[in-house]
């Protein structure tokens, strides 16, 4: 049972001060009186004042102590079995309890304080602050922390995962947002960085190899154990949790990242240099950047690949997301081309669709060049697309279309009209449009069009004019005649001949 400096001091104090006994101590403080004798062996009390009936295990002594010294991580209970085959009278519970003040104590470990040359070295880590709902998705919010071990300039960028191409990009952010590389980058044994470990043998990855051979860092992982060789970066995330992250709001993870970049230009800059007190981190980082690797002329490819399969639809699934290809590569296989904003689906070396990547969960993004040439050629799957837009776009379309099927009316005329308004109006106002008509039973278009209506009167929003005379063709090729202007000029002359 761990216990805080405080109660250790009370008990100490009882003990030594008042005269009070491990039982009197133990009532009035409320602690077990195990507790109470182990923290007055570990200060020093002789252990014959403080053990209860330890006269039993006295002549095993000698053997509990050579066996301890030989092997000190031996448990309580094997020891124990040990010295009852040897005679020992007593229960295990009492024995348990008596062995932790002999158990020899392992020496504490003075650190060295590691200093760095100006530029010479970098430490990096993630950190884990809870998770950001988007939509139906809910994705861990990661912290991707690196901190210059001299000046302690901190860059911070979150990520909505800790995939390689999300940690080489904190890496190039980084290095752009110090105007260059550190010669030494210290890592804990992440597995983006450290594949494999067998004592001072190490794996590296190999992407983060090519990656630190193009911008010219050596990537050294920390020692096992060792957590004083990274503190750097371990504090720097404590202080983004305590100073940064801690109460603070967010419009979404753009705005979270541009409050992180002021931020990190601001308050993290001009707090005091550990190193030196008398400067800010800001003026020695400014004497510290001169001496960093500059940074190479081209940026290393850090995007996401994946081969996917194609099936009889044409989307292909990429991170919980359903993205559209030309219908002619169903059942066809396909690489996804992967950076934080777009998504791009390519056939060797033929680009076939670029899509804004989407972190919502189970959406259908999609090209109207791709749909409009499937329904082209499969006409008769117009109904069911529908359907299918409507139930993806609105949460009530499902409801809607049911109910509209029980009372017989039309699914095709109705999926269409509701197709149209979802153009005209967007998902957002449809779908509670539709959700108010199904509140008063009538699953019909023109109730849906009723309340669209009254929706824009109570927002002042002026009416959409659904009939877009651009688009009819017939109408496009009317050739109108003008008439000749001589017969106005005619009028005008009898009627001024009649006053």
């Amino acid at each position: 049972m761990s216990i805080s400096d405080e109660l250790k001091a009370n008990i100490l104090r009882y003990h030594h001060v008042e005269k009070w006994r491990v039982g009197t101590i133990s009532r009035q403080l409320n602690v077990h009186h195990s507790t109470i004798k182990r923290v007055l062996a570990e200060t020093g009390v002789p252990k014959r004042s403080i053990l209860v009936q330890s006269s039993m295990i006295e002549p095993f002594v000698p053997f509990i102590l050579d066996t301890l010294q030989k092997f000190p991580t031996l448990t309580a209970r094997r020891l124990y079995e040990m010295v009852k085959e040897r005679g020992y009278p007593g229960g295990p519970d009492h024995f348990r309890q008596l062995i932790s003040f002999y158990r020899p104590k392992k020496p504490g470990e003075a650190y060295l304080r590691l200093r760095t040359l100006p530029g010479e070295q970098a430490q990096v880590d993630w950190g884990h602050f809870g998770y950001m709902t988007i939509g139906k998705a809910k994705r861990p919010l990661m912290a991707f922390v690196m901190v210059l071990s001299y000046s302690r300039k901190i860059y911070l960028h979150f990520y909505l995962n800790a995939r390689m191409e999300s940690f080489l990009d904190g890496h190039e952010q980084a290095f752009k947002a110090f105007s260059g590389v550190p010669r030494i980058l210290l890592y804990d044994n992440l597995r983006s960085a450290v594949l494999e470990r067998q004592g001072d043998v190490i794996r590296f990855n190999p992407t983060l190899l090519s990656f630190a051979a193009h911008y010219r860092f050596e990537p050294r992982p920390v020692a096992v154990a060792r957590g004083n060789e990274k503190g750097r970066v371990e504090r720097s995330i404590r202080y983004v949790r305590d100073n940064f992250f801690a109460a603070r709001m967010y419009r979404d993870l753009d705005d979270l990242n541009e409050q992180a970049r002021a931020w990190c230009d601001g308050q993290a800059s001009d707090r005091p240099c550990p190193e030196d007190r008398s400067q800010s981190v800001r003026k020695v980082f400014q004497d510290e950047q001169s001496r960093l690797i500059a940074l190479p002329e081209n940026p290393y490819p850090s995007h996401e690949t994946q081969t996917v399969r194609v099936g009889k639809t044409p989307y292909v699934r990429f991170d919980w997301n359903d993205y559209s290809v030309p219908h002619q590569h169903v059942n066809c296989t396909l690489t996804v081309i992967a950076t934080h904003a777009l998504v791009t689906i390519t056939d060797g070396t033929h680009v076939l669709a670029e899509h804004p990547r989407s972190y919502d969960k189970a959406q259908q993004i999609e090209l109207n060049a791709h749909v409009e040439e499937l329904l082209a050629q499969k006409k008769k799957a117009s109904l069911h697309r529908g359907q299918n837009r409507l139930t993806h776009a609105t949460s009530s379309a499902k409801d809607f279309l049911n109910e509209a099927a029980k009372r017989g009316y039309p699914l095709r005329s109705t999926t269409s009209q509701l197709i149209q308004l979802l153009d005209d109006y967007g998902a957002a106002l449809l779908d509670e449009a539709m959700t108010e008509a199904l509140s008063r039973d009538v699953p019909h278009p023109n109730a849906v069009r009723l309340s669209l209506q009254r929706l824009l009167d109570e927002r002042e929003q002026p009416p959409q004019v659904s009939f877009d005379l651009s688009k009819n063709k017939q109408i496009n090729e009317l050739i109108v005649k003008p008439h000749a202007l001589g017969n106005y000029d005619i009028l005008h002359r009898s009627h001024k001949e009649k006053q």
